[in-house]
């Protein structure tokens, strides 16, 4: 990405690479704090908290890095309006999944989008799907069988098939809204002005939902509002300047840490132990996730 590329004065792999790592974990942590509001705040109200606290880091980056408030503009209003309403559908149906589904489960449905991505992305960009990719499809739609029937056989908890195609869904929405990021960077859009827009968007689709009825949280529900957003918007942050100090390549492996912080957080926080359904599919959906992915543009 453009904007990310001006900040690759000198190249610190290690430091990428520990960047990458504290970015899975922080995008873990928000998981948690998800989790643990569980149904006691609507989902709207947490999207809206979610996006409207990570303005705050988000804002202080664009700042420190010289992006504040010139790197905004943008001649693409339509093109980051449908990547907005993609993600920020994909944020709900993605924090519904975390409520329904273990928090390992979750995270590992989350990385079938590569897979949709690469199929979007021949359907709709043109993209030649070589021996490789057609692999990497292959073994995360396998994986995606693999868990969903032991789902629907009453495996996993209640609701659990809900959760699954909850968790499809947000694969898909995910897929086209990175799809649409990849067409507002090939025409010159900043990263920094894709993260604001969308988190704005996504702050003002949470409001939205203020009719439906929400909540005055005690002090501790506050806490985990407001960590879920900080949480995330240090996640982006983090992620973004790991590639500022290494190669997507030499990155790549270390995204996939995200499913082994979920698989400890859960136990750790909710005693979830991961099961056949996981077991099963989770190796396959994440090799063709690595297979599938195309290499991230800098």
């Amino acid at each position: 990405m453009k904007a990310v590329a001006t900040l690759r004065p000198v190249a610190n792999e290690r430091l990428g690479i520990t960047l990458r790592i504290l970015s899975t974990l922080a995008f873990a942590l928000m998981g948690v704090c998800v989790k643990a509001l569980g149904d006691t705040v609507p989902l709207g109200q947490v999207v809206f908290f979610r996006s409207a606290v990570a303005l705050l880091p988000l804002v202080a980056f664009l700042w420190w890095r010289g992006d504040w408030p010139r790197g905004l503009v943008t001649s693409r209003p339509f093109g980051h309006i449908g990547r907005c309403v993609m993600g920020a559908a994909a944020m709900f149906t993605s924090f519904a999944t975390i409520r329904l589904l273990p928090l390992a489960e979750a995270t590992m449905l989350s990385y079938l989008a590569p897979v949709m991505l690469a199929l979007l992305g021949w359907a709709l960009l043109g993209e030649q799907l070589k021996a490789r990719r057609v692999a990497g499809v292959a073994l995360g739609l396998a994986g995606a069988a693999a868990f969903c029937l032991p789902a629907f056989a009453g495996v996993l908890p209640d609701a659990g098939g809900l959760g699954v195609v909850l968790g499809l869904v947000t694969a898909v929405l995910t897929a086209g809204a990175l799809i649409q990021v990849r067409r507002l960077t090939l025409l010159g859009e900043g990263a920094g002005a894709i993260a604001f827009w969308f988190a704005v968007f996504s702050a003002l689709g949470g409001l939205l939902t203020l009719p439906w009825g929400w909540v005055w949280p005690g002090p501790a529900g506050l806490m985990l509002l407001i960590a879920t957003g900080l949480a995330g918007g240090l996640a982006h942050i983090l992620m973004t300047l790991s590639f500022a100090h290494a190669d997507a390549s030499a990155l790549a492996p270390f995204e996939y840490l995200a499913v082994l912080w979920a698989v400890a957080l859960g136990f750790a926080f909710f005693g979830e132990v991961p099961g056949i359904a996981f077991l099963l599919a989770g190796p396959l959906v994440l090799i063709g996730a690595v297979i599938a992915r195309p290499a991230r543009p800098r």
